[in-house]
């Protein structure tokens, strides 16, 4: 019964609110924006190009302590975190909304303009989100309130991912991204109807932008290039989602071309990729429970690498569903075990003086790959065609696996007693 209770306290609807504003406009910026594109006849280098889009994503660091200190232009009785996400929410709804009035063709640039606005507010949204759930639940709740969070995040995946394709075929792209900005309002309702927090500041709290900023990333960094191998540490970690990244960035494009329609897209990339996603993290940390992080790492690496042989197959087989939901499966399910083990590592690589910073950043790293590198795969695909493009995001993850394999023998991550880190290795 306290567990049923627990489910019902109406924080957790608060987050679960909050992760599903967080997550809806994320596809927008993505594979939905390629879609359209692609559509619209604009070439792969160009689609390639939209990868540096999310790059606000990577880099939502730089103006966190502004977000986290001023107080906002308006709504300021509502507090400083609520005040900010009712200010953010409704000029991201108001860019989503340029952004499906805008036409890749006719105006790349508003199209373009737009989208990079979305990524912008999406982010800056993220940050408040992220402070207000810290300071908005307590201790014993930051758990639960958590996964409330995640899941939420991941329903809005869902129904933008798959609504707005799915809609567009009836309604045209202006009423379907027009949809995705309604979203938003589910977040702005708990915005509206959850209590601010009262988070007073110890005096010393209350330090300079200088002083916040030389906290905040300078001493994170010297610590961490403290450690040994610690260049090799963050190579791994820019590297490991390299071959991903390339592939990614060109899934719609490869898709459309194919000849698979939005709707099928929807049904097998958004809706059944989903659960795949969910399937493999829910496995892979299992396997790290079971094996331990190291050969955990390397299994779920090794995994993720040959599935890109999946994509050579769907390119040679045109347009097969039965060859699709494999092909989708076997992707979605394996990046979601190589997840579990990567985001288990980069836990274990953070000190406990700084964790949440030095994990903010890496993670940041760990994303570099798709909104740079990832800018140059269309020109490849142009250069090289679909299998070979594909062949060669498998080659792009070998640097990382050996990185990897350098760093697991040489550094071990913490195992339980009985449990040899680096077995695989040695």
């Amino acid at each position: 019964m306290r567990t049923l209770a627990l489910f019902k306290n109406p924080r957790f609807l608060v987050m679960l609110a909050l992760g599903f504003s967080a997550g809806a406009p994320l596809p927008l910026v993505l594979g939905i924006l390629r879609r359209w594109m692609t559509e619209s006849g604009i070439s792969l280098t160009e689609i390639g190009m939209t990868a540096l889009i999310g790059l606000p994503y990577s880099l939502k660091f730089v103006w966190s302590p502004l977000l986290d200190n001023a107080m906002p232009p308006a709504f300021r009785s509502w507090g400083r975190r609520r005040g900010w996400l009712a200010v953010i929410q409704p000029l991201l709804m108001l860019a989503i909304l340029a952004m499906g009035a805008s036409d890749p063709v006719l105006m790349p640039l508003a199209t373009v303009s737009a989208a990079i606005a979305v990524a912008f507010l999406s982010a800056s949204q993220d940050i408040v989100i992220d402070a207000y759930r810290i300071e908005f639940l307590e201790e014993r709740e930051q758990g639960l309130g958590l996964a409330f969070y995640v899941w939420g995040y991941r329903l809005a995946l869902l129904a933008v991912g798959a609504g707005v394709l799915a809609l567009s075929e009836y309604t045209g792209w202006f009423w379907a991204f027009a949809y995705a900005a309604a979203l938003i309002l589910v977040g702005f309702l708990a915005v509206w109807l959850g209590p601010e927090v009262l988070s007073p500041r110890p005096p010393g709290a209350r330090m300079g932008l200088g002083q916040r900023i030389r906290t905040a990333l300078i001493e994170p960094f010297t610590d961490f290039m403290r450690r040994p191998y610690w260049l090799a540490i963050l190579l791994f970690v820019a590297l490991f989602k390299l071959g991903e990244a390339l592939a990614a960035v060109m899934v719609t494009p490869f898709q459309t071309q194919l000849g698979f329609t939005r709707v099928e897209v929807a049904q097998v990339g958004s809706v059944f990729g989903l659960f795949a996603t969910l399937l493999g993290a829910l496995a892979g940390g299992w396997l790290v429970a079971r094996l331990g992080t190291a050969r955990a790492l390397v299994l779920t690496g090794l995994g993720q690498m040959l599935s890109n042989v999946m994509y050579i197959w769907l390119a040679y087989a045109g347009h097969d569903m039965g060859v699709f939901y494999l092909q989708t499966g076997v992707e979605n399910f394996t990046d979601g075990l190589a997840d579990a083990a990567f985001l288990t590592y980069l836990s274990a690589l953070t000190s406990r003086a700084f964790t949440a910073t030095q994990y903010a950043l890496l993670s940041s790293l760990a994303a570099v790959g798709t909104r740079t590198v990832g800018a140059f795969s269309g020109s490849l695909a142009e250069a090289m065609g679909w299998p070979a493009f594909y062949f060669m995001t498998m080659l792009a993850a070998l640097p990382a696996m050996g990185i990897m394999l350098f760093l697991l023998k040489r550094l071990p991550p913490a195992e339980p007693a009985g449990r040899p880190a680096a077995a695989l290795v040695d």
